[in-house]
């Protein structure tokens, strides 16, 4: 069981453009509205793999009803943490050469009893899990430390954890020694105060983000594929060259299948090939959606790895 939490889900709004330009007109070809949140995003691949997964989420309002009748459409289960306040609304804009706009609301101030509901309901799904994905950001009024805290709650019972957050969260999330951290490209710029723009400088920032605390570092570089730091090794995953439609939760797709692969028994390396081409995979396709195992094994061929 791979149990996934988002703490500040969204009713995710994306409209597809004919092309994005500034002070001329854009015409909308397709608009569609989903449950979002990195954690969601992750469940939904997970499950479309065949993995078993339980998705922890937040949900208050009339846009947390809206959100629980897309989960009860998605097919994986879930358990909802009821707090007062609207969930949040993100829009994404895109276009069909794969340029994409997002604007994300920050989300809901929670009370301190709300978040002592959440950290509850995550410890009580801890019994029987074996991994636990903490994913997205952290709503105002939620201390920074919460993910910190859950890790080193999940490595008492013996649960892996992946983190896949920015900001205060990620730094103090690190030190707390998850299983594997995966930033993308501007969430380790962020983290590190520095600027990533050659290929000897992504593999000196996932050596630098695995010596500050995670056993195994899966950096994501968008097109560039992605760069892991296990134990010894450093290594670059290259995806093939393809047509990026659609960027959005590409990200998502690769954390969930690295956590799939390593699962099912496959070294760090080779879930890190897993990762990459789920990411490819998804990256191709229009709007917000999800390459399926079928989809993501067409590529995993092709993604190269390469010793640094």
């Amino acid at each position: 069981m791979i149990v996934t939490v988002t703490i500040n889900p969204a009713i995710d709004r994306t409209f597809t453009t004919d092309r994005l330009v500034f002070e001329d007109r854009t015409y909308i070809l397709d608009r569609t509205e989903t449950a979002g949140g990195r954690g969601i995003n992750a469940s939904r691949v997970l499950h479309s793999f065949g993995a078993a997964t339980l998705a922890v989420a937040t949900a208050g309002g009339e846009s947390g009803q809206r959100f629980e009748c897309y989960l009860q459409q998605a097919g994986f289960p879930f358990e909802l943490v009821p707090i007062n306040r609207e969930i949040r609304t993100n829009l994404a804009i895109t276009d069909r050469q794969g340029l994409t706009i997002k604007l994300n609301e920050v989300g809901p101030r929670l009370t301190g009893e709300e978040v002592s509901r959440i950290e509850d309901t995550i410890r009580h799904r801890l019994d029987g899990a074996d991994w636990l994905m903490l994913c997205g950001s952290l709503p105002p009024g939620v201390p920074d430390s919460l993910y910190a805290r859950l890790i080193a709650v999940a490595r008492e019972r013996g649960v892996r954890t992946l983190l896949d957050t920015d900001g205060p969260p990620l730094r103090l999330g690190i030190a707390a020694r998850p299983t594997v951290v995966a930033p993308n490209q501007q969430e380790a710029e962020r983290l590190l105060d520095t600027a990533l723009l050659t290929r000897s400088q992504a593999l000196t920032a996932a050596v630098q983000i695995r010596q500050m605390g995670a056993e195994l570092v899966v950096l994501s570089l968008g097109s560039r594929g992605a760069v892991g730091a296990f134990s010894a090794d450093l290594i670059e995953a290259v995806p093939p060259p393809v047509e990026a439609v659609c960027p959005i939760g590409a990200g998502d797709a690769l954390a969930a299948a690295f956590v799939w692969a390593l699962l099912r028994g496959s070294s760090p390396p080779d879930a890190l090939r897993w990762a990459v081409a789920a990411g490819t995979a998804s990256a191709r396709l229009p709007g917000v959606q999800f390459a399926t195992l079928e989809q993501t094994r067409e590529l995993y061929d092709l993604v190269e790895l390469r010793m640094a």
